[in-house]
């Protein structure tokens, strides 16, 4: 420690900074000391999945050990260390006073919340102190915020165009390849068993029984469950382009087809499950889609455009999207509820115990896995609490601690944004809800199901079409204006007076008590 004296500390203060490929660790520099630490404060704020939180911890222990390997000096606080004061502040004051620390610098965080408690922390310093970017993102987090100005409303479409243009992506001069900039129209097939599905790449088992026990011993609430012989999540960067390369190979040629698809036997599909590294910046969002595009022009015998181009929107379109809006909105963000939506979320959610075929299948996915695929999440967890009126507040907290993937800055615009359109538009200009009919279009949930997708009242009716047409009925006064939800209120006129309030009268005892349905 004495050789450490007057050193310059470099802190990593969250798992979501396992960026090997940053600019920090291009040279060796015994005078820096990089710390990563397990906290409390991390994995207590919401309930988090255990396959979440064990797949931070493994990743985060994997890193260190990348980075030693190359030389770096590092300093790992472990959950059960005794030194660990299970606070950022306590112990990066610990720190700097034990190494005698000349320096601070940290990565500009994620969360508006980090980011606050950092920025605090450095104005009391008593020593410099630098932040810097991470490098992992294609804009900045005031790129969406400058391209936007002057404009009402910020369309996504618009912001996707601009990055395949500054990036040419999927380009041909200055038009898109293929003449069209969105094939979305040939990406809402149901799946119905064919093509076959191949197996999901799973990587290396690294220490993971010993992370579940040090969870359970130190008493951490977690959700969930955890096969570890079915552990999909990546530990290192190595892993990490072995499934994006998995992807390509086995995955891209039907993804975008299928990628609204639902199905009870099939929990991936053809996903990429890759989200998890990218929000870990394992992996950069740009050698993502470099890699797929350039895996697409040595097969376009076997790959059609729209399988690649509804995967480039995802990652440059709404994941960066998704973040300038983000730290645009913050902190106000969090708190708008434009539907004045109060009512609690149903346990259920915590439980997968419904007799909605649909939402029962979702949830015990997300239970088993800490995974579903984003139709899942929109348009069976996501609907049924923005038709049920569930408080945005409650329905935040178990999306960013239910998924293995949930961070706040793309979770939450996710959530309260396009999911329960609490921020009253600045996200989608209309509210993702359907009735029954969608569900039964995109996957084979209704074909199980003891609700008939086919009525609005009665016991065994569909749960979601009364709730459907009475939250158009409470809210139409929101959405009279809005062009988008024109012909859905014209039909929600033509239901006659004593039929909707049949309708009405069930939708209330499914709000009144969801967990008896």
């Amino acid at each position: 420690l004495r050789s450490l004296v007057g050193s310059e500390m470099c802190i990593r203060d969250s798992g979501d900074q396992l960026n090997s490929q940053h600019s920090w660790f291009k040279e060796v520099n015994p005078s820096v000391c990089y710390v990563i630490m397990e906290m409390r404060q991390e994995t207590d704020y919401v309930d988090h999945h255990l396959q979440k939180v064990v797949a931070f911890f493994n990743a985060m222990r994997q890193f260190k050990i990348t980075l030693e390997s190359q030389g770096h000096m590092v300093r790992y606080l472990a959950l059960d260390a005794p030194e660990n004061k299970q606070n950022l502040l306590l112990n990066l004051n610990l720190l700097i006073k034990e190494y005698k620390v000349s320096q601070f610098q940290y990565l500009y965080p994620d969360e508006f919340r980090l980011d606050q408690q950092l920025k605090k922390f450095c104005t009391a310093l008593s020593i410099p102190s630098l932040a810097y970017d991470t490098e992992h993102f294609m804009t900045t987090r005031i790129f969406l915020t400058n391209f936007f100005e002057g404009k009402k409303q910020s369309i996504m479409e618009f912001f996707y165009r601009r990055i395949r243009k500054d990036f040419h992506l999927l380009m041909e001069g200055e038009k898109p390849l293929g003449g069209a900039w969105n094939f979305d129209k040939n990406n809402r097939n149901k799946w119905k068993g064919s093509p076959e599905i191949p197996a999901p790449f799973i990587p290396n088992k690294v220490a993971l029984e010993s992370l579940v026990s040090l969870l359970k011993s130190n008493d951490v609430n977690t959700l969930g469950t955890i096969d570890l012989t079915a552990f999909l999540y990546p530990s290192n960067r190595e892993e990490a382009l072995q499934q994006l390369q998995y992807f390509n190979e086995n995955l891209l040629c039907h993804f975008g087809t299928y990628q609204d698809a639902m199905n009870t036997n099939e929990t991936n599909l053809f996903h990429s499950r890759i989200s998890f590294a990218l929000n870990t910046k394992m992996i950069n969002p740009l050698e993502v889609v470099e890699s797929v595009i350039s895996y697409y022009h040595d097969n376009t015998k076997d790959i059609e455009l729209s399988q690649v181009e509804g995967f480039v929107r995802q990652i440059i379109g709404w994941r960066e999207y998704m973040r300038g809006i983000y730290w645009r909105e913050m902190p106000e963000y969090s708190k708008k509820n434009a539907l004045e939506n109060y009512n609690p979320l149903p346990n259920f959610y915590w439980t997968a115990d419904t007799k909605m075929n649909c939402l029962n299948t979702s949830i015990q996915n997300s239970l088993d896995t800490g995974y579903a695929h984003h139709i899942q999440r929109l348009m069976i967890t996501g609907n049924f609490a923005l038709l049920a009126q569930v408080n945005p507040d409650e329905v935040d907290r178990w999306y960013l601690g239910i998924y293995a993937d949930a961070v706040e800055w793309v979770q939450l615009p996710n959530t309260r944004g396009m999911s329960q359109w609490a921020d009253g538009g600045i996200v989608a200009t209309k509210p993702y809800v359907s009735a029954a009919s969608y569900i039964n279009k995109m996957s084979n949930y209704c074909d199980e199901c003891i609700y008939d997708k086919k009525k609005r009242v009665g016991e065994d009716a569909c749960p979601f079409n009364s709730l459907y047409w009475n939250f158009l009925d409470d809210k139409k006064q929101y959405f009279y204006k809005n062009n988008r939800m024109g012909m859905m209120l014209r039909l929600l006129e033509k239901i006659s007076p004593a039929d909707l309030a049949g309708v009405k009268e069930r939708a209330y005892k499914i709000i009144a008590n969801p967990d008896a349905f």
